[in-house]
């Protein structure tokens, strides 16, 4: 499915639906964002943040120096960038959070962790350049992945 965000407007307002939709499915998803810098990820994250229950306590910004960043929200998000680690395995931590049922993971820079690591339930949002804005494939393979994709579809317009 294809989307068209035009701007960082826009970007916010798919997380927060995003977000909305995804807390309310069991079990979470994982959420694999793939895009150059500068491309909106951390931007969609910020929004998806914003949608949840204590997100006044959490300041979203990208982990690249971290790698992680835990926000306090209802659920909790584990907020991952792989940048820094092109080339390199991953850390456990991340498959300890993958596989907690508790907690919404978020990966930038999925490119950097091999498909076959990736969570089978997932959605993976591919973000490419436009004249304006920015365009964005979404792919969704999971029984709960799939139902968030339904529901953000008639909203968002997915082809």
């Amino acid at each position: 499915m294809k989307l068209h965000l035009q701007d960082t407007q826009a970007t916010l307002a798919f997380g927060v639906s995003l977000g909305k939709v995804v807390s309310k499915v069991n079990p979470f998803p994982a959420i694999l964002l793939q895009g150059n810098l500068g491309s909106g990820k951390t931007t969609l994250v910020r929004g998806l943040v914003e949608s949840l229950h204590g997100a006044e306590l959490a300041e979203v910004s990208s982990p690249s120096f971290n790698i992680v960043n835990l926000y306090p929200t209802e659920p909790p998000v584990a907020h991952f960038d792989l940048y820094r680690l092109e080339g390199l395995p991953p850390d456990e931590a991340l498959f300890e959070y993958m596989d907690d049922p508790g907690i919404l993971t978020i990966i930038e820079w999925a490119q950097f962790l091999a498909p076959s690591l990736w969570p089978d339930n997932s959605i993976f949002l591919e973000w490419s350049p436009a004249e304006t804005g920015r365009n964005v494939t979404v792919h969704a393979t999971g029984k709960s992945s799939q139902e968030v994709v339904t529901s953000l579809s008639n909203e968002f317009k997915l082809k």
